[in-house]
């Protein structure tokens, strides 16, 4: 398989996403909560043009399981 950007831009992605998943199921887990807990920011740039209004909202949400699952992520495309 030939290896390119996209690919590892679409494994950190899906690692992210999985980790994300984990940590939402182990939420209840008291023994795990340095795990589970997400570190939340958030982006609005606005743009205001008078003839033209760009407002975009991008909220980001990452936990350490989450960045543990984009760890197993590249090392996976890495194995490949």
């Amino acid at each position: 398989m030939k290896k390119n950007g996209w690919i590892l831009f679409l494994f950190i992605l899906l690692g992210l996403v999985a980790g994300a998943l984990v940590a939402r199921w182990l939420e209840s887990v008291p023994g795990v909560s340095f795990l589970t807990k997400p570190i939340e920011t958030t982006w609005s740039p606005a743009v205001d043009l008078y003839v033209l209004s760009f407002n975009l909202s991008i909220d980001l949400q990452i936990s350490l399981l989450s960045i543990v699952g984009a760890v197993v992520a590249i090392w996976l495309y890495r194995k490949m």
